[in-house]
């Protein structure tokens, strides 16, 4: 059995979106993969018993056999860290039990949390456990401009001989060519490999009006029909009618924030391509406007919060939602299918 941990040096770099890809690419290729989240951050109740969200995502996704209690061997919540206080839960030795029941895999990747010293005060960080079950590892590192080429190598000089390489996520479309052509090479003049370059996808990176939903504890006054739909691109209507309805016409697949007195947006957004109206300051509309847009099946929520707090809110999780939806994890396959090196990546694993 050979183990590679999903590292970044920052939260929210994509580890989850590469371990499901690898996971995916690997299962086509014939091999007998495993999957194992040693420390949760993400608490997701099942029955009686806590599991990571990501883990369990990707046991539905995958049918993965084994438990959950295998796969999420550990949570961190606020009563965990009170038993641990009193030493009555052993984190190390189930990560090792969770392990020990994968030992017929090929290969197992384990997610990394958070950052590479999340867990630290336990000795479950991914570090610890890489030298704990002599592991391998791959860097993810969301693009930052030139600081990319930073953080990937001083993690590298920390992992050493444990790197197999990295791959660079969330690449905006402007700077592909100019990774390509000279972040990735000083990368591997200095012996880092780099198996994969992804862009920034406008799907992956979308919110399902369900997720908006939640994020904004809104009421969904209709379309309950249409809450998986998903929404790439956010306006705020907040001009003139006609200005609106030119600006509308130009962007598809996209959400319209506006106050609820604002009936005549309301109105134009829905003769676009609109995939939920987010109506602002805790009113209804008219019932013209829901009319409307029962008829055209686009969602109506109202929510408390003011209009600049509510795009506030939707900017900071704006790819940092679990791939859950058919479409994403359709768009996944063929980025990593198309963009990732798996040859080079099984190579380096031998």
């Amino acid at each position: 059995m050979k183990t590679v941990s999903i590292l970044s040096v920052q939260p929210f770099g994509g580890k989850t979106f590469v371990s499901i890809g690898l996971l995916y690419r690997l299962r086509e290729l014939g091999y007998n993969t495993g999957y194992i989240k040693p420390v949760g951050l993400t608490p997701q109740k099942i029955g009686d018993a806590i599991y990571d969200a990501d883990a369990v995502l990707i046991k539905e996704l995958l049918s993965l056999e084994e438990p959950l209690s295998i796969i999420s061997p550990f949570v961190m919540t606020y009563e965990t860290q009170g038993l641990l206080k009193d030493k009555i839960y052993n984190i190390k030795n189930s990560v090792r039990k969770a392990l020990e029941a994968m030992k017929d895999k090929n290969i197992v990747i384990i997610g990394g949390a958070g950052n590479i010293f999340t867990g630290s005060l336990f000795g479950v960080d991914s570090l610890s456990l890489l030298e704990e079950f002599n592991g391998l590892a791959l860097i993810v590192e969301a693009f930052s401009g030139d600081a990319s080429l930073d953080n990937i190598a001083g993690l590298s000089k920390i992992l050493g001989k444990r790197l197999t390489g990295a791959v660079i996520n969330k690449i905006p479309q402007n700077a592909i060519k100019y990774t390509m052509e000279n972040l990735k090479p000083l990368l591997e003049e200095r012996g880092i490999k780099v198996f994969g370059l992804f862009p920034k996808d406008e799907i992956l990176e979308s919110l399902s009006v369900r997720d908006l939903v939640g994020l904004l504890n809104g009421k969904v006054l209709c379309g309950e029909n249409r809450l998986d739909e998903l929404v790439e691109h956010f306006t705020v209507g907040a001009m003139d009618v006609d200005s609106a309805l030119k600006y509308f016409m130009r962007i598809p697949n996209k959400a319209v924030i506006t106050g609820a007195h604002r009936s005549d947006i309301q109105l134009a957004a829905m003769e676009t391509s609109t995939k939920v109206i987010i109506l602002t300051g805790g009113t209804y509309p008219n019932d013209v406007v829901i009319a409307k847009a029962l008829s055209k099946g686009i969602p109506l929520i109202s929510v408390e919060y003011d209009t600049f707090t509510t795009v506030d809110k939707i900017e900071f999780m704006r790819g940092k939602t679990r791939i859950r939806e058919p479409l994403k994890i359709k768009r996944l396959k063929e980025i990593f299918e198309r963009d990732f090196d798996i040859n080079s990546f099984l190579e380096a694993i031998k």
